[in-house]
């Protein structure tokens, strides 16, 4: 693996054998959509072909060696990523980054596909029904006081 910058963004490049990345925690998403890094560096690794063996082993982290998980990342179906669950780095296959890049979402697209994400756990619901009782519960509550307030009895009631 060899240090590269991609426009002020730090990569790890397998330059002699594989052409995957490796980003440290949090760099991959200064690249993930189109016209963001700059540089040779980041021109010659957008331009490897794309190589995903879905029957590879699983990756060790270059970082701290740990076993690396992969799943589809998280804006673009189309592409599994491996992620370290220590460190938070991850090693995309060569052709990857141009795949995420090419299928990036444009702001309200991300925003109806968050929104979708979040409606589907489980925990929404649960928050959504005790906001429902809460609200419920403190009109409730006000309407009840009504009758401790000076106010109610100084217009007229």
């Amino acid at each position: 693996m060899v240090d590269q910058d991609f426009g002020g963004v730090k990569a790890h490049v397998c330059i002699n054998g594989c052409k995957g990345i490796y980003f440290d925690w949090l760099q991959m998403q200064k690249l993930d959509h189109k016209n963001q890094g700059f540089g040779e560096a980041l021109q010659a690794a957008l331009k490897y072909p794309r190589t995903n063996d879905d029957n590879r082993e699983r990756l060790h982290c270059p970082k701290c060696k740990l076993l690396m998980y992969r799943h589809q990342f998280a804006l673009d179906n189309e592409v599994n990523i491996d992620e370290c669950y220590g460190c938070g780095g991850i090693f995309l296959d060569s052709g990857e980054l141009q795949n995420i890049r090419d299928h990036s979402m444009t702001k309200p697209q991300e925003e109806v596909y968050l929104n979708k994400l979040v409606e589907a756990m489980p925990e929404t619901k649960a928050l959504e029904q005790q906001e429902e009782k809460d609200e419920k519960r403190a009109d409730a509550l006000a309407h009840f006081t009504r009758f401790l307030r000076l106010s109610y009895y100084m217009t007229g009631h």
